[in-house]
């Protein structure tokens, strides 16, 4: 028995030298590749080091390179026993260590060689070259040339989507800001968007509206912003880039934990190159990520600004879009040098932030007084909508009626200018009193007709006796009643015709009376509604001066008893007594009152500076008698 024993040991031992002598065991290598090396910034790379015939590697967690974020997000082991033919077989074993590669900017990048310990040997691995784009390389950018949908393994995107390849100059051109992310990244904007560049103007960008969206096969998290812009002058822009920033969580090891083998998706079983098969992604509490900084870009749009042409109305002020004009009046009867305020309504879409309001036809015989102005649009960024202009006028003559208001535009659909002519608006002006009907000076005309001549009597002897005396008597005198006579009517009409004109005067000066206390009364209504509003200043600088220059012409106005519209500094300064500082004070608010009603440049500002109205409060509370 003991001499089978020792020869199945020998045996044994034999075929397990055979077995050792045989077997080929692979050296140890090493490869890295990436799975994109030209990405835009922002598009996240997988970097993967495979090392080959050893399982005990160590591998860096980070590897450092300028204008990159390495970080390790995961590694797999394989291990693979083949046999042969005949004697021979190979032992396979490796294992797989995959980075996240984050471009922070556009560039050309190294990747520098890394050392990976294989026990007491040293392998390292190529450098790697990574040419990062402006930001669409791959495609995910837009412009006005319409959208691209390739987005490869961004984490995010940004489109800039105008809505014409050319416009005039001050034309008003609708644009988006498109911002997508992986929702599955957590992202978060931390800047932005802006839109850069020269020789255009922005509308304030409004809040996003936030959709899901499938682009390229991969869904994404995307932000519309809405905005528009107008060309300064004419010329070829680049408009554009939209940049921002965002917080995004990326993939690091749990401190403290093991890391073990990276679970693939079930969407990457044949190595699709997932870069979200990281099972951070899955984590809802972001356990297993780290917030990192990342920069958005977007390419360019161009635009081709045409200018305006020359043959521009004397009434144009700038206004291009296309328009309608509604016109009103009120009150409609006045008297001489009483205001009329007149209301333009301009609607429709366009540029309202360049807009002055309409002009009279005609000025002559018109006091004009500096407008005022509201606007109320109708979409997100202030393109659509209506703007309402109010004018105060005063007649300096009779007048049967307003003139025509005239409002100036180019349309850029018609390629030409368009002029907007509204109706004369009826307004009765009355001036002062005219002379009354004298009804007593006809009367006394008529009583003043001479008579007609009596009948000539010819020439007889009276005679003597009694007889005659009593026929005599007879003809001389008449019997009627006094009332009955025309005589007695006749002395009666004149007085009662001058008591009628007494009367009749004192009533038109009650009612003369009656209306300048009524109009004064008014004034000062106007000037305390109008001191409130100064007090409040929650309007534009162009009304909040205007406001103040007419409260300061009614303030002097109820000192003098005079018309308002008829006050200019001189005037104030006078009624006063100002000194040089309060009249430089009262002579700067009137011309900056003139500058923003004309000019039109205070327009786009929505509230006065707290120190302008501090200024206007102060001069109104000097203005004592």
């Amino acid at each position: 028995m003991s001499i089978y024993k020792r020869r199945f040991g020998i045996s044994f031992t034999l075929l397990a030298l055979i077995v050792a002598s045989t077997t080929r065991a692979a050296s140890p290598s090493v490869t890295a590749v990436l799975s994109s090396s030209a990405p835009a910034a922002g598009e996240m790379v997988q970097l993967e080091i495979k090392i080959t015939g050893a399982t005990n590697a160590r591998a860096p967690e980070d590897i450092i390179a300028d204008g990159l974020q390495i970080h390790r997000t995961g590694e797999q082991y394989e291990s693979q026993l083949r046999f042969g033919f005949g004697s021979q077989q190979q032992n396979s074993s490796s294992v797989i260590y995959t980075y996240t590669v984050m471009p922070m900017r556009s560039g050309q990048f190294k990747i520098p060689p890394q050392t990976i310990r294989v026990g007491n040997e040293s392998l390292r691995t190529p450098e790697l070259v990574l040419n990062v784009g402006q930001g669409s390389s791959s495609g995910s950018g837009s412009s006005t040339q319409g959208r691209q949908t390739q987005t490869g393994n961004r984490l995010a995107f940004a489109e800039l989507v105008i809505a014409k390849k050319e416009a005039y100059v001050g034309e008003m051109i609708p644009a988006e800001i498109r911002l997508g992310f992986d929702p599955r990244a957590r992202a978060r904007l931390q800047e932005g968007p802006e839109l850069s560049g020269q020789g255009f103007t922005t509308q304030k960008v409004q809040q996003p509206r936030e959709t899901l969206e499938t682009i390229g096969g991969r869904t994404y998290q995307v932000y519309t912003f809405k905005t528009a812009i107008s060309p300064a002058h004419a010329g070829k822009f680049e408009i554009g880039p939209v940049q921002a920033k965002a917080i995004v969580v990326m993939p690091r090891r749990p401190g403290g934990m093991p890391r073990t083998n990276r679970p693939r998706s079930p969407f990457d079983l044949f190595d699709m190159d997932d870069p979200f098969s990281d099972p951070f992604f899955s984590d809802p509490f972001g356990s297993m990520g780290e917030r990192t900084e990342l920069p958005i870009r977007s390419e360019t749009a161009a635009l081709n600004v045409k200018p305006l042409p020359a043959n521009a109305p004397p009434n144009f002020s700038g206004a291009v879009g296309s328009f309608n004009m509604a016109v009103d009046a009120k009150p409609k009867s006045v008297q001489v040098g009483d205001p009329i305020t007149v209301t333009a309504t301009i609607s429709g879409r366009g540029n309202f932030d360049r807009m002055n309001g309409p002009a009279l036809e005609d000025e002559r015989g018109w006091h004009k007084y500096p407008s005022s102005s509201k606007f109320k649009q109708d979409d997100d960024v202030g393109i659509s909508g209506e703007k309402t202009f109010e004018t105060v006028i005063a007649p300096n003559e009779r007048k049967a009626g307003v003139p025509p208001l005239t409002f100036a535009y180019f349309d850029p659909v018609k390629e030409n200018y368009v002029t907007l002519r509204s109706e004369p608006l009826p307004v009765q002006v009355e001036g002062g009193a005219g002379p009354a009907p004298t009804i007593a000076a006809n009367a006394a005309t008529s009583a003043a007709r001479p008579a007609p001549p009596a009948a000539t009597v010819a020439p007889t002897t009276k005679p003597a006796d009694i007889l005659y005396q009593l026929n005599d008597l007879g003809a001389a005198r008449s019997f009627l009643p006094i009332y009955a006579r025309r005589t007695f009517w006749i002395a009666q009409i004149a007085p009662l015709i001058l008591l009628l004109g007494f009367v009749g005067s004192k009533i038109r000066q009650a009612k003369i009376g009656n209306r300048e206390a009524q109009r004064l009364a008014a004034r000062q209504h106007e000037m305390a509604k109008l001191v409130r509003e100064l007090r409040r200043g929650d309007v534009s600088p162009q009304v909040y001066f205007s406001q103040a220059a007419r409260a300061v012409q009614l303030k002097t106005a109820l000192a003098k008893n005079i018309n308002p519209n008829a006050v200019d500094v001189e005037t104030v300064a006078s009624t006063f007594d100002l000194n040089e500082n309060e009249r430089v004070q009262l002579r700067r608010l009137f011309e900056r009152s003139d500058e923003l009603t004309y000019s039109g440049s205070g327009n786009g500002d929505k509230t006065i500076a707290h120190r302008d109205r501090e200024e206007v409060l102060r001069l109104l509370d000097s203005l004592r008698t």
